[in-house]
């Protein structure tokens, strides 16, 4: 994968960061200037084309990527579950639901996953490390604004490479998942785990399915 030699020569942008607060949790949002937003737009375009040609895309992900949506993941997981009615079979589903999942994106792993797991090296990878470190935000509540933290995680939200940037990361827990026999689907920070089984199986199917809900389990 290359770059365009402006591209990555050129500072990494510094974002304005703003909260917008639920009563549950709150989510931020980056605040691009447009020359940043079409350098990210270039890099995305670059990034996507070398996923694509090396088929480095997670075949079992639906979200942000071209020709699939949360229609071609409720398809996926229907015909599943059609298929195995068919087969007189019992199905099992369990979804996961990643809180906060932008959020807690560890830098360094991330940036990990993109050069053991997609190949991106040199002058491209340093890019890459100059993009995510380093971003600074506060959050203003009324007339009072505290100082400025810098954020140790998280990709960009509002940015147009955050989401591809989150896709990667996830991508292994495909491997981690497919090494248990199980069947999923991703999409974003929602996880699908099913596996289908002889009514004659039901015992040991579910002590194993339970099994291994509790290790896919946080904490």
């Amino acid at each position: 994968m290359s770059l365009p030699i402006n591209c990555y020569q050129t500072h990494p942008p510094l974002p304005l960061l703003f909260v917008v607060y639920s009563p549950k949790y709150g989510s931020h949002f980056n605040i691009l200037r447009r020359e940043d937003k079409i350098i990210e737009c270039v890099i995305k375009c670059r990034l996507t084309d070398h996923l694509t040609s090396n088929s480095l895309l997670n075949s079992r992900g639906s979200a942000y990527c071209k020709h699939h949506s949360t229609e071609t993941a409720l398809l996926y997981i229907h015909d599943h579950l059609v298929s195995a009615i068919g087969s007189q079979k019992v199905s099992c589903l369990c979804p996961l639901d990643l809180s906060a999942a932008f959020d807690t994106i560890d830098h360094d792993i991330l940036i990990t996953h993109l050069s053991s797991w997609f190949g991106i090296h040199g002058c491209v990878l340093s890019w890459f490390k100059s993009y995510l470190p380093a971003r600074c935000f506060h959050v203003k509540c009324e007339t009072d604004l505290p100082s400025w933290y810098t954020s140790s995680c998280s990709v960009p939200q509002g940015s147009v490479l955050g989401p591809l940037f989150f896709v990667m990361y996830i991508t292994p827990l495909s491997t981690l998942i497919s090494s248990c026999s199980l069947n999923h689907h991703l999409y974003a920070d929602d996880t699908q785990l099913f596996l289908s089984f002889l009514p004659t199986h039901f015992d040991s199917s579910i002590i194993t399915f339970r099994m291994l809900q509790i290790e896919f389990r946080p904490g």
